[in-house]
């Protein structure tokens, strides 16, 4: 007989339940207004870094894709006049199950009217010192460059270093893979060397990416010109993303088709594009910042878990 039980304690739930309680609550007094996107969409994502979950009806016919984030949903409401909004609901991500992964998680995403990313970062730390009700009071708070910290553990400066460079720096640290492009070894290095070394009891946040991995998020020009983005990390585990969202129409689809040639280039399957959000962008999104935090790797971090199936009701082995 196959385990039916959940995979969450009746009082991780409990804990689980008002955590979730105290997010809402806090938006409420911003005067964010919580919203519901749809959950099943037409159109997947064209990231390299995320694969959708396709659905499909009874004659096999492709009926959409559940959902990585509501966030083209959710642009498409700023641009029709929402102001600060948030949602806390299910995403799915296919081909993520370990340690910190589930196919299936909540996540928390808000949009600030007017609000520029930095600050958006700081009040991530708020929520969660708010969420962790005292844990996190007393660890530090660190603010990274994304190019400095690579440099400082790497010795490589990873705007101008080569894959050789990057592929030799893999070696020398035991890191041994395939063949990659600049960003694979980049997104490698940062997960074997990078992440590893933050501090245990911080909330780490590293901002200003570089301009290949802008992402949804705008470009600051200049003599260094980075990708207006953040991630936040507590101790050495990724919590949220950020950025200054871009509103330029235009360079949108611009990106949405050069991440879909890179798809093809990786003999990856390409994806639609979401003309809907294209549209909105043409229409008009107000300056605004974004972020996405994950629930369940939060209530982990509080309750210093090692495995995300312990804050699920079910996880996708019991689904």
């Amino acid at each position: 007989m196959q385990d039916w039980r959940p995979t969450i304690s009746l009082a991780l739930a409990r804990l689980r339940a008002s955590m979730l309680a105290r997010a809402r609550d806090y938006f409420a007094a911003t005067g964010a207004l919580e919203v519901d996107t749809p959950v099943l969409v037409r159109c997947p994502v064209t990231d390299v870094h995320l694969e959708s979950l396709a659905v499909h009806g009874p004659d096999g016919s492709q009926a959409g894709f559940l959902h990585t984030s509501p966030e083209y949903a959710m642009k498409r409401l700023l641009a029709a006049g929402h102001q600060d909004i948030y949602e806390l609901g299910r995403v799915f991500r296919a081909g993520e199950q370990g340690q910190y992964h589930n196919p299936e998680f909540t996540l928390l995403e808000w949009y600030r009217a007017g609000l520029g990313y930095l600050e958006l970062a700081a009040e991530v730390v708020d929520l969660i010192r708010l969420c962790g009700a005292g844990h996190y009071d007393d660890w530090e708070v660190q603010w990274l460059g994304y190019r400095d910290l690579l440099q400082q553990s790497t010795g490589l400066d990873p705007a101008h270093c080569s894959e050789d460079e990057l592929s030799n720096c893999a070696l020398e640290r035991g890191i041994r893979s395939g063949p990659l492009d600049h960003l694979q070894w980049l997104d490698l290095l940062f997960a074997e060397v990078v992440q590893p070394a933050l501090p245990g009891e911080s909330i780490t946040v590293v901002y200003d990416f570089l301009p290949e991995q802008a992402a949804l998020s705008r470009i600051r020009g200049g003599d260094k010109p980075a990708a207006e983005r953040f991630e936040v990390f507590l101790g050495q585990m990724e919590l949220a993303n950020g950025y200054q969202e871009l509103t330029d129409a235009d360079e949108q689809l611009r990106r949405f088709e050069r991440e879909n040639r890179l798809r093809s280039l990786r003999g990856e399957e390409t994806a639609p594009i979401d003309g809907l959000l294209i549209d909105a962008l043409r229409q008009g999104l107000p300056e605004c910042s974004g972020v996405a935090l994950g629930i369940d790797r939060l209530l982990m971090s509080i309750l210093k878990l090692e495995r995300i199936e312990a804050v699920l009701a079910f996880d996708a082995g019991r689904a």
